[in-house]
């Protein structure tokens, strides 16, 4: 069955994007290999999981690092499902992660949005 292995994210730089996604939001590096070019495949995912990756992929050229941080044109792009919305929540903020608005309980599920370093809008979501 089809499914979507990876969603590439560009980044200004690997290592930061790496220390972000594994530190703050407490994904796993699922590889990091050197192209050979200058360039790097690297993978993250959420821990734990083995669905969809992150595939960092570093901005080659200006067009590139303009969509830094506006791949989504400024709406949530991004969903971040948790089992412990509470736990994660506060987990991120200690983490340095930067909620544009406090936690909300709706009828889907308990949500707060977030930016990634980049800018990036992400949902933390418990669904219902």
């Amino acid at each position: 069955m089809p499914h979507v292995a990876l969603v590439t994210l560009v980044v200004r730089d690997y290592d930061e994007a790496l220390s972000f996604y594994t530190g703050a939001l407490g994904f796993e590096l699922v590889e990091d290999s050197d192209r050979g070019d200058g360039s790097r495949w690297v993978v993250v995912r959420p821990r734990g999981t083995q669905g969809t990756g992150l595939l960092l992929a570093r901005a080659k050229d200006e067009a590139q690092r303009a969509a830094v941080g506006a791949q989504t044109g400024g709406r949530v792009g991004f969903f971040l499902h948790t089992e412990d919305f509470v736990g994660d929540h506060a987990r991120m903020r200690a983490a340095g992660v930067r909620f544009l608005e406090e936690p909300r309980h709706e009828a889907y599920g308990s949500v707060a949005v977030f930016e990634d370093l980049y800018g990036n809008r992400w949902d933390l979501l418990q669904p219902a």
